[in-house]
């Protein structure tokens, strides 16, 4: 009977109704309330709680809510513009920056207004995560002996090797560490494999998230194009020896933001070019769970191929989950791995073995393959509805890449548009899309938007959104 948009219903309506209480006056018993809104008594009390998190009431077991005495006049605000001064001294001279530009990550992460199309998400909405599955493996693992104790620093071994078995068959559990989420370790990742001030070669498009990870270290990205069949070696070698990079970060499969899968030539070039530069290869192996259910079959992590300790690989459990499910890994070879456990253990710790604990109950429960087929079978309906959709009611745009995975289509602008008019349009017509120059480290070749189909409820709004971002094309472009 318990959902949560019943709890924040009755959470607001109760809030409404404190001022007829004085200060301490005690509100009326669960049962009542129960009775009064029709809501199961677990309904009641999570409501009571969050208003008691909130503040506004106090809760005493056996006696029942009272309304919190009021607060205290508050004072009136301090004087911060010093911090001015001291947040900006000496950063012309500073190889790491203090202040970083998060602006192409909070796209992807901001909720967007009551109402408004989400065509900028960067997780799956509800209706496609394994939420039933998650909390029965949430309980289960609360359960478990010793899952509220301290877990070891490189994360559980049972989990470690569920990672490992996955990126191929020569790569076992002492080679992992379990980290909090994809972000997290490829942080960790670009602070142990380069300097600050140095260069770091990076798709072009890419991810923005990395981008903004590479600067708040203090690195340069350096962009190498990429095409439908991944990035160009003879390019990616000429920027090595033009920049004297030791570090190059890329997604082999299904590429944020184009969708592009490293093509099975150039995978060992890419390796071998790697190698003779005596650089690493950061593979960020981020949504390998969500494929098509048309892709067919995939290409091992470069990892897989790689017994020279090449590649350090990145992946993660939030995006075929809930972005709250932050469960990642880090997997190296060779004395890098000891760097990056240092950096790992002194920046986090370890991963809360709760967590640890829920995702192992997880992957290892009937209900996560289960769960892997009906999204993949979501999100080719999903890809094709928005392909569909574009082609019929926004030609002008080019699609030129359709990927069998992922959850995003990547499309180039015609010469001359603006995609910042685009972009404001389109939230007035009620739908929001990420704009395009994010994802490049440098001058981009075109105006280009990001469109997400797995953060809206369904076909019915991915159709309905592209009628809206229609309505947007003709207001800002005529």
């Amino acid at each position: 009977m318990y959902e949560r948009s019943s709890v924040a219903e009755l959470a607001n309506s109760l809030r409404q109704e404190l001022n007829r209480y004085s200060p301490g006056g005690k509100l009326p018993s669960s049962r009542t309330l129960v009775e009064r809104y029709r809501v199961s008594p677990v309904t009641v009390s999570r409501a009571l709680a969050r208003l008691a998190a909130e503040g506004l009431v106090v809760t005493r077991p056996g006696a029942g809510a009272f309304r919190a005495p009021g607060r205290t006049a508050t004072t009136p605000p301090g004087d911060t513009s010093w911090q001015e001064v001291a947040l900006s001294a000496d950063a012309a001279t500073e190889l790491v920056p203090r202040s970083v530009d998060a602006t192409g990550v909070l796209v992807t992460l901001a909720a967007p207004p009551a109402g408004v199309i989400e065509f900028n998400g960067g997780y799956l909405h509800p209706s496609l995560q394994p939420e039933r599955a998650m909390a029965a493996a949430l309980a289960r693992a609360g359960r478990r002996p010793g899952a509220w104790g301290r877990p070891p620093t490189d994360g559980l071994p049972e989990l470690r090797d569920w990672f490992a078995r996955g990126i191929g068959d020569t790569w076992t559990a002492a080679e992992v560490l379990v980290t909090a989420g994809g972000q997290s370790a490829l942080t960790t990742a670009l602070r142990a494999l380069a300097p600050p001030g140095a260069p770091v070669l990076v798709e072009s498009p890419t991810y923005p998230g990395m981008l903004a990870i590479a600067r708040a270290a203090g690195l340069r990205p350096v962009p190498v194009p990429v095409d439908p069949d991944g990035v160009r070696p003879e390019l990616l070698a000429a920027a090595f020896r033009a920049s004297g990079a030791r570090v190059f970060v890329c997604q082999p499969l299904f590429q944020n933001p184009t969708g592009a899968v490293l093509s099975p030539a150039r995978r060992p070039e890419v390796l071998r070019i790697a190698r003779e530069a005596g650089a690493f290869v950061v593979e960020d192996d981020f949504v390998r769970r969500l494929v098509h259910e048309d892709a067919g079959p995939l290409p091992g992590p470069l990892a897989a191929d790689d017994p020279d300790g090449v590649v350090v690989h990145v992946c993660s459990l939030t995006k075929a989950t809930s972005p709250s499910l932050r469960v990642g890994v880090l997997a190296a070879r060779g004395p890098v791995l000891e760097r990056l456990r240092a950096i790992h253990v002194v920046d986090t710790f370890f991963v809360p073995r709760p967590l640890q604990e829920a995702a192992l109950e997880l992957v290892g429960s009937a209900a996560w393959n289960r769960h892997l087929r009906s999204v993949s079978t979501a999100l080719k309906t999903r890809r094709d509805t928005l392909t569909t959709a574009l082609r019929t009611e926004l030609p002008e745009p080019a699609l030129p890449h359709i990927p069998s995975g992922g959850y995003h289509l990547w499309l180039r602008l015609p010469d001359g548009t603006d995609e910042q008019t685009i972009v404001p349009a389109a939230l007035r017509a009620g739908v929001a899309v990420a704009p395009g120059r994010p994802y490049f480290s440098a001058e981009p070749p075109a105006a280009h938007l990001r469109l997400s189909f797995a953060a809206v409820a369904g076909p019915a709004e991915i159709t309905e959104g592209v009628r809206r971002l229609r309505t947007a094309w003709h207001e800002a472009l005529g």
